[in-house]
């Protein structure tokens, strides 16, 4: 694998974000390509922040609703995992596009702090009563995210 991907993040029908990244692997089900921090400067959780220099390495799978990517530093110390609760992603043309579902976990590098995130824009995003079969899943999806990392086998999703 050696020509860069485009990773575009779409959320309520817009494109949130678009980025290159390099692909690392790609078994049908999952992909996995490493980005650097792609946002312009800084964005500070207060439990982590995300900044230039950033490295993800970002897990996408074509039949799971959530994107797995480890965050590390400029210098490789691990930040932790943030995890996206998205649709299963579409991969075509050169493209990994996941629609993202609001809801998100957070996972830091010791596992000490798992925390679901923005619970309150999943609710008034509507999904449920558009679609509820897809409000479901997302909320099965963070619910086995959670308690994977809860029990320290988060990284086991990743094949390490």
């Amino acid at each position: 694998m050696t020509d860069l991907l485009t990773v575009a993040l779409v959320k309520a029908g817009r494109t949130k974000i678009r980025y290159t990244a390099e692909p690392l692997a790609d078994d049908g089900s999952r992909v996995t390509v490493r980005a650097p921090w792609a946002a312009d400067g800084v964005r500070d959780f207060g439990f982590v922040r995300f900044e230039p220099g950033d490295v993800f390495v970002e897990h996408f799978w074509r039949d799971r609703w959530y994107a797995v990517k480890e965050v590390r530093t400029a210098d490789g110390v691990r930040k932790g995992w943030y995890c996206d609760i998205t649709r299963p992603a579409v991969v075509r043309d050169g493209e990994i596009t996941v629609e993202d579902l609001d809801l998100d976990l957070w996972v830091s590098a010791d596992g000490s702090d798992v925390r679901r995130l923005d619970e309150d824009e999943f609710a008034a995003s509507g999904l449920a009563d558009r679609d509820p079969e897809a409000a479901r899943e997302a909320l099965a999806a963070l619910d086995t995210l959670e308690r994977l990392a809860k029990a320290g086998t988060l990284t086991d999703l990743l094949g390490r």
